[in-house]
This record gives C-alpha cells, sequence and structure tokens, in this order.
C-alpha cells in the first residue's frame, strides 16, 4: 500500500474501501474483546468460518469479529446485519442453524434470542433491547462497526478524516480553542479541563514536549479503557496525533497495564498500519509534522495510574508520585512539558473535530459536557460497559440499564469512581451523574467503574475491603498514606471481627482527615472516602456492629452463628452431607442440629437447605 501523501489520497482511499462493500450484504459480526474469549469466543469464530466455508457462502456473507460490544455477560454474541438481529451466549453448536437458518433463509432462531430479566420477553433485534436503548454510544458505538486489527474498516467510517482536517486547515490555537469550547473534561478521574491542560503544555518552556495515553486502569470492577483500545485502537491513536499537533509534541508514549495484553496487541497493529498509510512517523499526511507513539507496558502497580508516578515509571525509575507544586504539563516526564490523558479522553477528540464543539457541548450537563463510558458490574441484572450522557439518573442507569437487582433484591448503595470513590446511598438513586454531583455527595466519576450493592451487602465489609486493596497498592513514599491506611485497616478489621470499641468511628474520621489534608498524592488524598461515605450513609451498621456486635447483612463471620431451626427442618441429610467440617449432625427424618466449634461458618448448609430451616443470626 503506498502512503498516504494529502487529505485527497485519503477521501480516494476511503471512496474505494467503500465501492468495494455493499451495505446490504449479510454480515456476521461476532464479538471477541478479552470478555468474549473468556466466555469462548475463538471457537465461535473458527466455527463460523468453516460453516460459511462448507455452505459455499464465502463471497456471499461477510464475517466481521470485534471488540467488546458492551452487553459482556451476553457473550459472545452474534449480531447479524443488516437486520441487527440479536444472538448472545452463542456457542459453536449453534452456528451451523444461524447460518443455514437465519443468514440464509431470513428465519429468526427463537430458542437463541435474548429474554430480558424484567419483563422476561424475548427480544429479536439489538436496538429494542433496554440495555442499549438509553444508551448514547458516541464513542463505544464504533466497536461494532470495525475489525480492531483493520485501518481500512477505521477509514471506511470515516477514521483519520479529523487528522486530516487539523493539518490542512486548522492552527495549534484554533485547534485548542475547538477543544475548550467543546467542555471536553479528563475521563480518567480528574475532570480537568483537556483544552486548559492541552493549552498549558502548548505554553510551557521548551522544545521537546511529549504526549501521553493512560492506559493504566487499576480500578477493580473497571475495564473501559481496555475495550476502547482493544475494539477501536485507531480512534485512540489518531486522538493522540491530533493532540500532539495541537502543542507542538513529536513524541508520545501510551502506558498500558500489564494485564491488559489484547489491548497493547491491537493497538501494536494499530500503530504498524498507521505507520505504513503515512498517518504516523514523518510528514505525515505530506506535511511537515512528524509524530511516533512508543507502548510502555505498566508495572502492575495501581499508584502508577497517577500521573507523575506514571511518567516516573516510563523513565524506568520505581513508579512512586511526586509532589504537585510543579505540574506534569510544565515538567513531567524527563522533566519535559508533557500532556497526560486517558484512553477515553483520546478517543472523543477526534469526534469533537468531525462534527464540532457546538454538537459536543450539547450532550451532557452545564459543566460536564459529552458522556461517559461505565462499567456496570455488580448485583444488576445487565452487567457490562454502558456509554450514557452526562446527567442521566443513578435510577435510569441501574434500573433501565442495568435491569434492576439481581434476584428482586433491594438495591443499598452503588460505588463509583473506584478504590477511591464513596458509596451513594438508595435515597441518592435519583441523582444525575455528572463529575460535580458525584464529587457532592462524597464520591467520585473517577475513570467509570459502577458497582452495584444490595441489601446483603455489609458497608463496614465493603470500607474494609476498598482499604485493604489501597494499602496494598500504596507506593509507601508519604507517611499518612503508608501508616494511615493501616491504621485505617486495622480499625476496620476489629470492627468486623466483633472487636470493635467505643471512639472507633472517631478514630476513622479523624484518620480519614489527616490523610485527605497531608498525603502527597490522590491515592492518599482520596483513599477515605469510601470510609466517609459510608460512615455518612450507613452509621447504624458501624454502631450495630460496635455496641450490639451484629452485622446486619449477615457477612462479617465473626458476627453471626448458623442455627437450624427443629420446626422447619424435614430432616432431608442436604446440609450434613455438603457440610465440609462434620460440623452438621442428626438422623434422616428428623431435625439436625450445628456444633458452632466446628462451623466456619462458609454459608454451604443456608445454600443447600431447600426449606428455610438454616437460619443466621
Amino acid at each position: 500500500m503506498p502512503k498516504i501523501k494529502n487529505i485527497k489520497d485519503l477521501e480516494k482511499l476511503r471512496k474505494e474501501i467503500l465501492t468495494k462493500r455493499d451495505p446490504n450484504k449479510p454480515c456476521i459480526i461476532i464479538s471477541s474483546g478479552t470478555c468474549g474469549r473468556a466466555r469462548g469466543s475463538e471457537p465461535v469464530i473458527s466455527s463460523v468460518k468453516e460453516e460459511i466455508k462448507k455452505q459455499g457462502l464465502t463471497d456471499k456473507v461477510d464475517v466481521r469479529v470485534t471488540g467488546c460490544l458492551g452487553f459482556c455477560e451476553q457473550e459472545p454474541i452474534i449480531i447479524i446485519h443488516p437486520e441487527c438481529i440479536f444472538y448472545p451466549n452463542v456457542n459453536p453448536k449453534n452456528v451451523t442453524k444461524v447460518i443455514s437458518e437465519t443468514v440464509v433463509k431470513g428465519k429468526i432462531l427463537n430458542e437463541l434470542l435474548y429474554v430480558d430479566p424484567v419483563s422476561g420477553k424475548k427480544i429479536t433485534y439489538e436496538h429494542d433491547i433496554p440495555f442499549y436503548k438509553k444508551q448514547l454510544p458516541i464513542v463505544f458505538g464504533n466497536n461494532s462497526k470495525i475489525d480492531p486489527t483493520s485501518i481500512e474498516d477505521y477509514i471506511a467510517i470515516g477514521g483519520y478524516s479529523a487528522l486530516a482536517k487539523v493539518l490542512s486547515s486548522m492552527k495549534s490555537d484554533e485547534i485548542i480553542e475547538t477543544i475548550k469550547k467543546s467542555g471536553l473534561r479528563g475521563r480518567g478521574g480528574g475532570g480537568f479541563p483537556t483544552g486548559v491542560k492541552w493549552e498549558s503544555c502548548r505554553k510551557a518552556e521548551g522544545d521537546v514536549r511529549y504526549v501521553i495515553c493512560n492506559a493504566d486502569e487499576g480500578d477493580p470492577g473497571a475495564y473501559m479503557d481496555r475495550s476502547v483500545l482493544e475494539g477501536n485502537p485507531h480512534s485512540v491513536l489518531e486522538g493522540m496525533i491530533i493532540g500532539a499537533y495541537a502543542i507542538g509534541s513529536n513524541e508520545g508514549y501510551i502506558y498500558v497495564r500489564q494485564e491488559y495484553p489484547l489491548a497493547v496487541k491491537h493497538f501494536s497493529i494499530a500503530l504498524k498500519k498507521a505507520c505504513e498509510y503515512g498517518l504516523l512517523g514523518k510528514n505525515i499526511l505530506g506535511s511537515k509534522f512528524n509524530f511516533d507513539v512508543k507502548v510502555n507496558r505498566g508495572g502492575g502497580a495501581f499508584v502508577c495510574g497517577e500521573s507523575t508516578a506514571l511518567m516516573t515509571s516510563i523513565e524506568g525509575r520505581v513508579g512512586e508520585p511526586r509532589a504537585k507544586h510543579v505540574h506534569t504539563v510544565e515538567k513531567g516526564l524527563w522533566e519535559k512539558p508533557s500532556n497526560l490523558n486517558n484512553v477515553e479522553t483520546w478517543a472523543n477528540v477526534p469526534l469533537i473535530i468531525n462534527k464540532g464543539w457546538e454538537w459536543y457541548s450539547k450532550i451532557g450537563t452545564e459543566k460536564s459536557k459529552g458522556t461517559k463510558i461505565f462499567s456496570l458490574v455488580g448485583k444488576v441484572n445487565n452487567t457490562g460497559l454502558v456509554e450514557i450522557p452526562m446527567g442521566m439518573t443513578l435510577r435510569e442507569i441501574i434500573y433501565d440499564i442495568g435491569g434492576g437487582i439481581k434476584g428482586g433484591r433491594l438495591f443499598k448503595g452503588v460505588q463509583t469512581g473506584g478504590p477511591s470513590g464513596g458509596i451513594i446511598p438508595e435515597s441518592l438513586i435519583d441523582l444525575p451523574v455528572d463529575f460535580e454531583r458525584l464529587t457532592e455527595v462524597g464520591s467520585m466519576m473517577g475513570s467509570g467503574g459502577m458497582i452495584v450493592m444490595d441489601e446483603d451487602n455489609c458497608m463496614v465489609d465493603i470500607a474494609k475491603y476498598f482499604v485493604n486493596f489501597l494499602k496494598d497498592e500504596s507506593c509507601g513514599k508519604c507517611t499518612p498514606c503508608r501508616e494511615g491506611l493501616i491504621q485505617m485497616f486495622e480499625v476496620l478489621n476489629d470492627i468486623t471481627e466483633g472487636k470493635g470499641k467505643e471512639g472507633d468511628i472517631e478514630k476513622l474520621k479523624e484518620l480519614s482527615w489527616v490523610m485527605s489534608e497531608t498525603a502527597l498524592c490522590a491515592l492518599g488524598t482520596t483513599a477515605a472516602n469510601p470510609v466517609l461515605s459510608t460512615l455518612k450513609y450507613f452509621r447504624d451498621e458501624y454502631e450495630t456492629h460496635i455496641k450490639d456486635k451484629k452485622c446486619p447483612a449477615r457477612v462479617c463471620k465473626a458476627l453471626i452463628t448458623y442455627r437450624i431451626d427443629p420446626d422447619k427442618c424435614t430432616g432431608c441429610g442436604l446440609c450434613l452431607k455438603q457440610c465440609p467440617q462434620d460440623a452438621v449432625s442428626g438422623e434422616l427424618k428428623k431435625p439436625h442440629q450445628i456444633d458452632e466449634s466446628k462451623c466456619i461458618k462458609c454459608g454451604i448448609c443456608y445454600d443447600a437447605c431447600k426449606f428455610d430451616a438454616v437460619v443466621v443470626e
């Protein structure tokens, strides 16, 4: 392929690609991101290709292997275009029938259709599924339209036209002003105005500047950036090139989490193809602009998601943060001006350049523009990635898109913002989701994790879990974080083990204040959020643990006991057979008993009993 030398060459290539494609031709889309592969998408892909060849349909039916399509719990997913027939949880055994009946004859296979967990109805088409209906996938939506390893697919949907536009007709100041007017804010957690950051880096003293993409997504339950990189790597790369041109950078880095091999693979392919096509490297699109990107694998440290620690890690040193009195836009990587944005932020840039800042600024709220991708996980019926306009309420996200709480349980709270975020209670379920409102209630946007909890979650235990995570991930450089998290965990652990005492709540508050006011980086200053938010909204649970030595949610093992109600026990023996500690005794068809001295409180007897005879107190 000869290199594209100008905007005319790019448009000519785009037309050539589209001329060879028939939008009405049947196309089998198979999702195969990390989530899809974990659930068996690769055998499905092999079966589809073999069956297409076997039935002599190679020239009549296209097969497109994509990245994640969002509805992760329904993987592997097959969508048949142009009708958008949606078949979830497909396995190789279904493939022959899908191709011979649906693709060839147009027959809908009712037994393979998606069943809505709320209504119980079978739904045929992708756009009719409640999970997708209220979403606004401007960033994530293109995943279904492209093979992430094909630059031609990306060019076909308008890829690199934004880059061509800025190189041919926009000056640096004009690009930065466009991003500023759009209202785009960093999607990595801080929410800092992107255009303002670019402008500061552009004006910083120095001849060398760096552009960096933060793909070190370490929050438990969050995988938005991974899926964007796996499914549409060129959108991120194009955004980085535009940003580099705007600030005057010729060298960039992408710092990718070590546990993201597929994202690294797809982005590396994108780099190679972009270079071959003249869209990366020297004299991009025939201009005098040069830019290259290097891939840097993360070291498995959560703290390296922090900007200064990330840059220190790229330099080959231990990933530790530094004081913020010197901004990275002035002295960042190797003490040079550096502009760091996360994956989702970069992916928004081409959209804004192509569609205009006016279009983008109309989406969202007054101070939080555009959309946000969240990983909706936990005790919710529909788990996966959702892209929604800023300002949508938690109720709409959890119930309309998420399908409500599993098993008809009661909604108790939702944790947003990763381990440094807060837990928002049921009383605030109508809260609009944007940067300001989440911060006001003691949580944060973070990178976009959203963990839903029900009545069976203990909020003291949840706070302990996140504090323990942060304790282990602290770099240990500053005393407030290093020692404060250890002390905070010990207090929480004592409370959950029945050793809580008067004054523990006050001690937790004092530790929280010291850490938030004196820690070196955001890991330490925000680490107390899970504790403070649960104290604010669920203080009664703490008091019950401390004063009554009881866990209302029946989670903390030291504070619960199992017994068998003799009036309900039928003597079926299921609990006795399944108990791993031989703690259950009794004769067949007679009430059984539990020996508390042997019981490890694993809950197996509770789950096994079909007569509600096992009681947790």
